[in-house]
């Protein structure tokens, strides 16, 4: 009897995780944290309307919240390539499945959250300059897959052979290193 209730169908409190939903709500109760998600969202709408301005589609028009997420297929490229380019290029962000894709596995987007870098001080204006060098690394996959052809593993040989691309993708990361070692990693907790 014990084995068929527990731990398939009964667990017990785990402290650890009540603890850590009690900090986080007592932080969310802060001015301070309304102050910082603000920041969030207006980071968020800025990548979105700087990477829709140069003409690229945001799911859903745009974000309210703390994430973007951005219909690659018009571009040509996976989300796979885009994560692979921007990865190596110093830029974190997440391959997605968007509407209408047929496989997860070769998802035909990508999301970009805001929170860690708004946590760093990242503010509007900062972001824009993110987005572009999001756009270069966009333009840079075009550029790879014209060589490469569709296949993911033709896609990073190519980057990794030819020069010039990879002369491009060290250019693109060196900026986003001096873009983000111009602001803290972390702050003092009072």
């Amino acid at each position: 009897i014990n084995m068929a209730v527990f731990p398939g169908l009964q667990g017990g409190p785990h402290l650890h995780q009540i603890a850590g939903i009690a900090t986080q709500l007592r932080e969310v109760q802060t001015p301070e944290f309304h102050e910082y998600i603000q920041q969030v969202k207006a980071n968020c709408r800025r990548i979105g309307e700087v990477l829709t301005d140069a003409g690229y589609v945001m799911c859903t028009g745009g974000s309210d919240n703390h994430l973007q997420l951005w219909d690659l297929r018009p571009t040509g490229i996976t989300g796979s390539k885009m994560e692979l380019v921007c990865d190596q290029a110093s830029i974190t962000l997440n391959k997605n499945a968007v509407f209408g894709d047929r496989s997860a596995l070769s998802p035909g987007g990508v999301r970009i959250g805001t929170p860690a870098l708004t946590t760093r001080g990242f503010k509007e204006d900062d972001f824009k300059l993110v987005a572009d060098l999001i756009n270069e690394c966009t333009i840079l996959a075009q550029d790879i897959q014209k060589l490469s052809g569709p296949k993911l593993v033709d896609f990073k040989k190519t980057l990794e052979t030819t020069k010039e691309l990879k002369e491009r993708q060290t250019s693109i990361r060196s900026r986003v290193n001096r873009l983000a070692e111009s602001f803290e990693f972390y702050s003092e907790i009072d």
